[in-house]
């Protein structure tokens, strides 16, 4: 893994980063040397984990930011380049999670799921591109999940669809971006002891479910996925572009 001195200088976008996994990638990254824009649509919890980076001693600076809308993310690339010149690396993690049976799920759910989990990853991904361009290069990681390989969860369709694209997708930018020396990869977690799971993982009637057939018997914890996200965009991996990062405790060797 790298030292702090390798993301000395790098510029970081984490969206998604008030809590959970995004939070810990932006922490990650700030004590690995990079400045980190934090981006989220939760202010309050965004300006706090902002707060706290800088007291700290850390470079950091929070942005209000929808990743579904294609103006919020030109505006939140036009504040990053005003304030630091550049983007190095950009962290696609906002991410939507629901569990409804497909007769029973809204169509305006479904859409709603691929609008942040899709969409999101697609804006963030073409829209960074000419300030990475600009800069000589970059990193993007895109987090996906194991449900986009298994169907691992039952009453989440809409979820391991959306996390099955992202995967593609990501294949595919790293394709077409190689010549420009942008280098796209994704993470893929398994459970994850996050906000969004907490309450699963602590009952113990939903736990087997949470974990499913992790053969660690434990889930992640946040900081275990961000460690995953800053190799990928270290100079450490600097022959890995196209490639996908499984950080699930041997659910998916199973």
């Amino acid at each position: 893994m790298s030292s702090a001195s390798g993301f000395a200088g790098k510029i970081a976008i984490v969206t998604g980063a008030a809590q959970g996994i995004g939070e810990h990638v932006s922490r990650h990254l700030c004590a690995l040397g990079a400045t980190v824009v934090v981006t989220d649509m939760q202010e309050h919890a965004g300006k706090d984990v902002v707060a706290d980076l800088q007291a700290n001693g850390h470079h950091a600076l929070f942005v209000s930011h929808d990743v579904t809308s294609e103006d919020s993310w030109v505006t939140l690339l036009g504040s990053c380049v005003e304030h630091y010149g550049k983007v190095d690396i950009l962290v696609n993690n906002a991410g939507l999670i629901d569990f409804v049976p497909l007769e029973q799920m809204p169509i305006e759910l479904f859409d709603r799921i691929m609008q942040v989990n899709v969409r999101g990853t697609f804006l963030g991904c073409k829209l960074v591109l000419p300030a990475m361009r600009a800069a000589g290069g970059g990193s993007i990681v895109n987090i996906s999940s194991i449900a986009g390989v298994i169907a691992c969860n039952v009453g989440a369709v809409a979820y391991s669809t959306s996390k099955g694209a992202v995967r593609l997708l990501t294949k595919a930018v790293a394709l077409d971006y190689i010549q420009h020396g942008i280098r796209v990869n994704a993470v893929l977690p398994g459970s994850t002891d996050t906000p969004a799971t907490h309450s699963f993982l602590e009952d113990p009637a939903l736990r087997h479910l949470a974990l499913g057939r992790t053969p660690m018997g434990r889930p992640a914890q946040p900081i275990e996925i961000a460690r995953a996200v800053a190799f990928l965009a270290s100079g450490d991996a600097s022959f890995v572009t196209g490639s996908e990062l499984i950080v699930d405790g041997g659910w998916t060797a199973c």
